[in-house]
Protein backbone atom coordinates (compact mmCIF):
# COMPACT_ATOMS: atom_id res chain seq x y z
CA UNK A 1 0.00 0.00 0.00
CA UNK A 2 1.35 3.15 -1.12
CA UNK A 3 -0.30 5.66 1.61
CA UNK A 4 -1.33 5.77 4.65
CA UNK A 5 -5.13 7.00 4.13
CA UNK A 6 -7.56 8.08 7.15
CA UNK A 7 -11.32 7.36 7.19
CA UNK A 8 -12.29 10.73 6.56
CA UNK A 9 -9.80 11.32 3.21
CA UNK A 10 -11.27 7.92 2.18
CA UNK A 11 -14.80 9.19 2.91
CA UNK A 12 -14.09 12.01 0.89
CA UNK A 13 -12.48 9.69 -1.73
CA UNK A 14 -15.80 7.84 -1.55
CA UNK A 15 -18.13 10.02 -1.66
CA UNK A 16 -16.16 12.34 -5.16
CA UNK A 17 -14.67 15.10 -3.99
CA UNK A 18 -11.13 14.69 -2.73
CA UNK A 19 -9.42 17.77 -1.32
CA UNK A 20 -5.70 18.57 -2.68
CA UNK A 21 -4.37 19.54 0.67
CA UNK A 22 -5.71 16.46 2.44
CA UNK A 23 -4.26 14.57 -0.13
CA UNK A 24 -1.15 16.27 -0.32
CA UNK A 25 -1.25 15.01 3.86
CA UNK A 26 -1.50 12.27 3.25
CA UNK A 27 1.59 12.18 1.14
CA UNK A 28 4.40 14.12 3.36
CA UNK A 29 3.18 11.47 6.29
CA UNK A 30 2.77 8.14 4.53
CA UNK A 31 6.18 9.34 2.37
CA UNK A 32 8.31 11.26 3.96
CA UNK A 33 11.74 10.69 2.51
CA UNK A 34 9.84 10.82 -0.65
CA UNK A 35 8.17 14.35 0.35
CA UNK A 36 11.34 15.73 1.55
CA UNK A 37 13.58 14.82 -1.47
CA UNK A 38 11.10 16.56 -3.55
CA UNK A 39 10.86 19.02 -1.15
CA UNK A 40 14.86 19.78 -0.64
CA UNK A 41 15.53 19.93 -4.51
CA UNK A 42 12.50 22.15 -5.22
CA UNK A 43 14.37 24.14 -2.39
CA UNK A 44 17.73 24.17 -4.15
CA UNK A 45 15.91 24.61 -7.63
CA UNK A 46 14.75 28.18 -6.08
CA UNK A 47 17.66 29.38 -4.72
CA UNK A 48 20.01 28.74 -7.11
CA UNK A 49 21.11 29.23 -10.66
CA UNK A 50 21.58 25.26 -12.27
CA UNK A 51 18.64 24.34 -15.21
CA UNK A 52 17.76 21.79 -12.45
CA UNK A 53 18.39 20.11 -8.91
CA UNK A 54 18.89 16.24 -8.80
CA UNK A 55 19.52 14.13 -6.15
CA UNK A 56 22.25 11.79 -7.36
CA UNK A 57 22.66 9.99 -3.39
CA UNK A 58 21.47 6.44 -3.21
CA UNK A 59 18.44 5.93 0.02
CA UNK A 60 20.09 4.97 3.04
CA UNK A 61 17.58 1.56 2.94
CA UNK A 62 15.03 -0.07 0.77
CA UNK A 63 12.59 1.42 3.03
CA UNK A 64 13.23 4.65 2.01
CA UNK A 65 14.05 3.30 -1.89
CA UNK A 66 10.32 1.79 -1.78
CA UNK A 67 8.70 5.35 -1.04
CA UNK A 68 10.43 6.96 -3.34
CA UNK A 69 9.39 4.37 -6.08
CA UNK A 70 5.76 4.49 -4.81
CA UNK A 71 5.74 8.38 -5.13
CA UNK A 72 6.84 8.48 -8.35
CA UNK A 73 5.99 5.96 -10.16
CA UNK A 74 2.01 7.39 -9.15
CA UNK A 75 0.61 10.14 -11.53
CA UNK A 76 -1.74 11.02 -8.65
CA UNK A 77 0.97 11.40 -6.06
CA UNK A 78 3.86 12.58 -8.76
CA UNK A 79 0.94 15.44 -9.78
CA UNK A 80 0.82 16.44 -6.42
CA UNK A 81 4.35 17.24 -5.58
CA UNK A 82 4.87 19.06 -8.66
CA UNK A 83 1.96 21.10 -8.32
CA UNK A 84 2.80 21.82 -4.89
CA UNK A 85 6.13 22.63 -4.98
CA UNK A 86 5.75 24.39 -8.33
CA UNK A 87 8.28 21.78 -10.32
CA UNK A 88 8.41 19.26 -12.72
CA UNK A 89 10.13 16.00 -11.79
CA UNK A 90 12.63 13.98 -13.68
CA UNK A 91 13.64 10.10 -12.71
CA UNK A 92 16.32 7.92 -13.24
CA UNK A 93 17.15 4.17 -11.64
CA UNK A 94 16.19 4.06 -8.25
CA UNK A 95 16.95 7.42 -6.83
CA UNK A 96 18.10 10.05 -9.38
CA UNK A 97 15.18 12.36 -8.69
CA UNK A 98 15.52 15.72 -10.69
CA UNK A 99 13.31 19.03 -9.95
CA UNK A 100 13.06 21.15 -13.08
CA UNK A 101 11.11 24.54 -12.95
CA UNK A 102 7.45 24.06 -14.35
CA UNK A 103 7.04 23.93 -18.17
CA UNK A 104 10.57 22.67 -18.43
CA UNK A 105 9.11 19.35 -20.06
CA UNK A 106 9.26 21.60 -23.17
CA UNK A 107 12.87 22.44 -23.18
CA UNK A 108 16.32 20.68 -24.21
CA UNK A 109 17.64 20.40 -20.66
CA UNK A 110 14.70 18.25 -19.72
CA UNK A 111 14.91 16.30 -23.11
CA UNK A 112 18.36 15.31 -22.54
CA UNK A 113 17.98 14.06 -18.54
CA UNK A 114 14.94 12.11 -19.61
CA UNK A 115 16.62 10.45 -23.09
CA UNK A 116 17.07 7.08 -23.57
CA UNK A 117 20.96 8.03 -24.03
CA UNK A 118 20.95 9.54 -20.33
CA UNK A 119 19.59 7.10 -18.75
CA UNK A 120 21.78 4.67 -20.51
CA UNK A 121 24.72 7.12 -19.52
CA UNK A 122 23.51 7.04 -15.82
CA UNK A 123 23.88 3.07 -15.54
CA UNK A 124 25.92 1.55 -13.10
CA UNK A 125 26.62 -2.39 -11.76
CA UNK A 126 25.30 -1.52 -8.36
CA UNK A 127 22.09 -0.07 -9.28
CA UNK A 128 21.17 -2.97 -11.65
CA UNK A 129 19.17 -4.44 -8.79
CA UNK A 130 17.66 -1.57 -7.44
Amino acid sequence: MSLDVSPDLLAQAEAGEVDPAAFLGTVRTSLPYAYDMVASLAQDLKSGTAEFADNQVPPPSEAERGQLLRALASDAIRGSLEQHFGVKLAFQNCHRVAAFPAGAETGDTYAKFTSQRAQLLNQSPTLRDC
